[in-house]
């Protein structure tokens, strides 16, 4: 059996002033995580705890949150991992909408900056490299966890890294300039490669490996054979 405190600090609004909230939680369920004791724990209060979920299976990154002092998925957090209690937060790098509820969107504008797009076809290619890139969430616990990462701010971080690092693998040479230019300023000037991002991505994604290939890439102007 699981029994321990869920302490969340919770505000009903960006400018309401954050309180901690201690609440008792018991489950028959040895194996339940963090998601599925918050979705239980509302069903008993007035005022549910607001937080964000979606696929519930470690795929989209939604439920991201700060669990014991470190960002973690609320999904992917078994509660047995604790013993008499369990702190959590918002994450704290993005502006606070309620409760656990916070504003990412600067992710998706830092990829817009970035044009971690295709403009036109291209070929792709099915290496070890694009696979482990497109396994990124967008999650954001590599920029929480990131001393070098403000919203806002030049560095773009590792979620723009990453899927930037897919792009450079599969474009052809005549339309990596702009791309080159762009990665250069908003990630490889920002980034002081701490790397404790890579501890704490929930998809477990090989950063350190994808920085070194991108940067010799893009900064250096180094050919790198596609790894199969």
């Amino acid at each position: 059996m699981i029994k321990l405190n869920l302490e969340i600090l919770r505000r009903k609004s960006p400018e309401d002033t954050p309180h901690w909230e201690s609440y008792e939680f018991s489950s028959q369920d040895e194996n339940i995580n963090l998601a599925a004791a918050l979705t239980e724990l509302n069903r008993t209060l007035a005022e549910p705890v607001r937080w964000e979920c979606s696929c519930l299976q470690k795929k989209c990154g939604a439920c991201a949150m700060i669990i014991e002092n470190r960002p973690r998925l609320a999904c992917d957090t078994p509660l047995k991992e604790f013993r008499d209690k369990i702190r959590i937060e918002p994450l704290r790098k993005f502006p606070v909408i309620a409760d656990l509820i916070v504003d990412r969107s600067i992710l998706f504008e830092n990829l817009k900056t970035m044009q971690v797009w295709f403009a036109e076809e291209a070929k792709t290619n099915g290496s070890q490299t694009a696979y482990e890139a497109s396994r990124c969430l967008q999650c954001g616990c590599c920029l929480e966890i990131c001393p070098n990462f403000f919203a806002g701010g030049e560095f773009a971080g590792m979620a723009a890294m990453v899927p930037t690092t897919r792009l450079l693998t599969a474009l052809p040479d005549q339309q990596k300039k702009e791309l080159f230019r762009a990665y250069r300023k908003h990630i490889y000037e920002g980034c002081g490669k701490s790397l404790a991002c890579r501890e704490v991505c929930p998809a477990g994604i090989e950063i350190d490996q994808l920085l070194v290939r991108s940067n010799a890439v893009a900064v250096w102007k180094r050919k790198i054979k596609h790894d199969k």
